[in-house]
């Protein structure tokens, strides 16, 4: 049962789990038919060939109220576009997909290059950055939801949770941020969240002191859950990373964007289990290694970008206060569950942190060593200053692959 407490300087919209949502997808139809809704999926092909995106797709059929479905596909050839052609025919709902790989978006990013504002490398960031170019160039939506497809336990009443409070024209919030616990398989997940980023900002605010800006990303009880839902007239000014800093790159624009008000959490699932990464102990380029190098990068880039003067000497204070705190963490994980019934190894736990606190040290190099690294991909806004017929040839080169290939 929801306890609707409220903490930190943003709203937490509870999941009241004895009631239906039913109510709530008449609404968002209501709303839909003014206020268009579209969905982003960034998927790479593989997830065409796992067991949860089948699934997806036969919960989003369920769903009324969708406007559009943007699909960016990664590492497709030819033969594998086809093919994801024809699994996604069974979506109900009208849908296109980006064929991110194929001559004619490739030829769309050759022209981004010649101007310095493609992204540097591939990855979810990319992928969504985009699917939010291509989707305002169809200038249609009014809210833009985006979640992962790897989502084992995915329902339709997660995106119905997650796009309300921005669809609903009587909210105030431009972005809502999904959030739920972290459980499967009697384990405690999350390792990321649990073991870096909490740890992290509380150490940060102990050697840095008070900012508000780390205050707001402490309000949130997942802030590395991939799903979001937005205002969609927010998008043109939003910079986000292509790395693996995608989440906490969004959250920084919206602390730096918009007022907390009109930010907002919202608990969407009390069931939660997507695939899980590596920890990838032995190659820092892979899994849970290079996403805890890529989030505190982007951590530290907002940091000095707002004045914080940020050195060696510093770095060292905060991975030494952030290991002790992730260790005494551990001690409470562990006790949370075992009041659950839950597994958790300790062993691993630590060996989590040692990697991580590693890396804290390691992304801080990464920051020093290139002060002039570009952190985030340029917005849509600076990408039509610089070449207006961008957007247009975008949807045309969509539209080929499809007349194409359809």
């Amino acid at each position: 049962m929801a306890d609707f407490h409220q903490s930190g300087s943003i709203a937490t919209l509870h999941n009241l789990r004895s009631a239906s949502t039913e109510a709530m997808t008449n609404e968002l139809s209501t709303f839909g038919m003014n206020r268009k809704i579209n969905l982003i999926l960034p998927s790479l092909f593989s997830e065409l060939e796992g067991e949860a995106l089948p699934a997806i797709i036969d919960e989003l059929n369920k769903v009324p109220y969708l406007n559009k479905i943007v699909i960016g596909l990664d590492r497709a050839t030819e033969a594998e576009y086809r093919y994801a052609r024809q699994f996604f025919s069974r979506l109900k709902v009208n849908h296109d997909i980006l064929w991110n790989d194929g001559p004619r978006l490739q030829a769309i990013d050759e022209r981004l290059k010649k101007l310095a504002l493609s992204p540097n490398e591939p990855g979810k960031g990319r992928n969504v950055w985009f699917c939010i170019g291509y989707t305002l160039a169809q200038a249609e939506a009014a809210v833009v939801a985006v979640h992962d497809c790897d989502v084992v336990t995915y329902s339709a009443d997660m995106l119905a949770r997650l796009v309300y409070p921005v669809a609903n024209p009587a909210f105030p919030y431009q972005m809502s941020k999904g959030f739920y616990p972290r459980v499967a398989d009697r384990k405690l997940n999350g390792r990321v969240s649990r073991l870096l980023v909490t740890p992290l900002l509380q150490a940060l605010k102990k050697v840095l002191g008070q900012r508000d800006y780390l205050d707001f990303l402490s309000s949130f009880r997942y802030p590395l859950a991939g799903e979001f839902a937005m205002r969609t007239a927010i998008l043109p000014d939003m910079r986000i990373p292509s790395d693996w800093g995608l989440e906490i790159g969004l959250l920084s624009e919206a602390w730096r964007n918009l007022s907390p008000q009109a930010v907002c959490q919202v608990e969407i699932s009390d069931r939660y289990d997507h695939k899980h990464q590596d920890l990838s102990l032995d190659d820092a380029n892979k899994g849970l290694s290079r996403m805890s190098v890529d989030i505190c990068k982007a951590l530290y880039r907002k940091l000095a970008a707002d004045g914080t003067v940020l050195s060696e000497e510093v770095f060292r204070s905060i991975k030494a206060t952030y290991y002790r705190m992730a260790l005494d963490l551990i001690d409470t994980y562990y006790n949370d569950a075992r009041m659950n019934g839950l597994d958790l190894d300790r062993h691993a736990e630590e060996t989590a942190v040692e990697l991580f606190a590693a890396n804290i040290m390691q992304a801080g190099s990464v920051f020093l060593d290139n002060p002039m690294e570009t952190p985030f991909i340029p917005n849509w806004s600076r990408v039509n200053a610089a070449d207006p017929a961008i957007l247009t040839d975008m949807l045309k080169a969509v539209a080929d692959d499809n007349a194409e290939f359809g």
